[in-house]
């Protein structure tokens, strides 16, 4: 059964741990630019499921008491300088223009800043949009280190899948809370879906993320100024599977084999970091075939510049 993103938007996390839904919003954007994403990310749940509970130096911080919805709350941070933060107009997904060029969007203009983090020297996969009951059949079928970037709802949701991320030694990012498209949002809101996916990193994986893949690569300065002042480092790509367009109705957008056309191509290069999503069977399969035609010798994103796995890790408890 399946319930749209507008309905869950008004249950706490605790309401919607009691339905059994996974939310596909997965409508083409598309633009000038060519830097089409879905226009909804894969929200998971299920029944009788326990979530990662909610800690008590959260409930200090924030005075809540159980995690978020879809539309979280924003708290105010004392690292937070909105004086620091780019005055852009918000903008809808697919509506570019209403920015000069030096606002430097992904998503509109394919622009990258200097610190975003777009390619790697060997041809590596990345996923987005779990953890999810479909990553568990993934990990159980990778033989390397791949980069996961993660929902914060879902890792609250599924805690055990996040672990069994982290204990295959793999790396894990934040792709915000609930997968909304950044630039349309006001500063606060943007502020939100990171901080309370950064708590759900920390909660459950007992660590603060390092590295930050905006959903639907949308990303300006603005976006970029409010994730810098968190520590994180934007992640983007210069291969895209488009393995999202085998969940939609019309299947002649996309099909299995043109994906692997692409990645042989791909491979002739031998460079570059591939999207490709994790929140639904049929895309696993496609990722754990693409892994197969690659094979081990890939990199994490960290790898890939050299840099940590995250900013910080906590001993955890017991």
């Amino acid at each position: 059964m399946k319930f749209p993103i507008s309905v869950l938007d008004h249950l706490s996390c605790k309401q919607v741990a009691l339905l059994t839904a996974v939310v596909a919003s997965v409508s083409a954007a598309s633009n000038d630019s060519g830097v089409g994403q879905p226009v909804g990310g894969l929200i998971s749940v299920r029944v009788g499921h326990s979530q990662t509970p909610f800690p008590e130096w959260l409930t200090e911080f924030t005075g809540l008491k159980e995690w978020p919805g879809i539309d979280p709350p924003y708290i105010p941070m004392d690292f937070i300088d909105f004086d620091q933060i780019p005055d852009y107009r918000s903008y809808e997904q697919g509506v570019c223009g209403a920015n000069p060029r030096e606002s430097c969007s992904f998503d509109c203009d394919h622009c990258v800043a200097p610190d975003d983090v777009f390619t790697c020297s060997k041809l590596s996969q990345t996923f987005d949009d779990g953890p999810s009951l479909a990553t568990e059949r993934l990990l159980d079928n990778l033989d390397h280190k791949t980069t996961f970037f993660n929902l914060g709802i879902n890792i609250v949701n599924y805690p055990d899948v996040y672990k069994k991320i982290l204990d295959g030694g793999h790396l894990v990012g934040t792709h915000t809370w609930s997968h909304p498209f950044l630039p349309s949002l006001s500063n606060e809101k943007i502020i939100a879906q990171l901080q309370w996916s950064i708590w759900a990193m920390n909660a459950t994986g007992h660590h603060l993320p390092k590295w930050f893949r905006p959903p639907y690569g949308a990303i300006d300065n603005r976006v970029r100024a409010i994730s810098r002042m968190f520590g994180l480092q934007a992640v983007l790509w210069d291969h895209d599977t488009f393995d999202w367009q085998l969940l939609v109705e019309d299947q002649s957008l996309r099909t299995e084999e043109s994906i692997y056309r692409d990645i042989q191509d791909w491979k002739q290069s031998g460079t570059g970091l591939i999207l490709e999503h994790d929140g639904a069977f049929k895309t696993v399969q496609v990722g754990i075939n693409v892994g197969r035609i690659l094979g081990n010798d890939q990199m994490t994103v960290a790898e890939c510049v050299g840099g940590s796995d995250y900013i910080k890790s906590f001993q955890q408890e017991g």
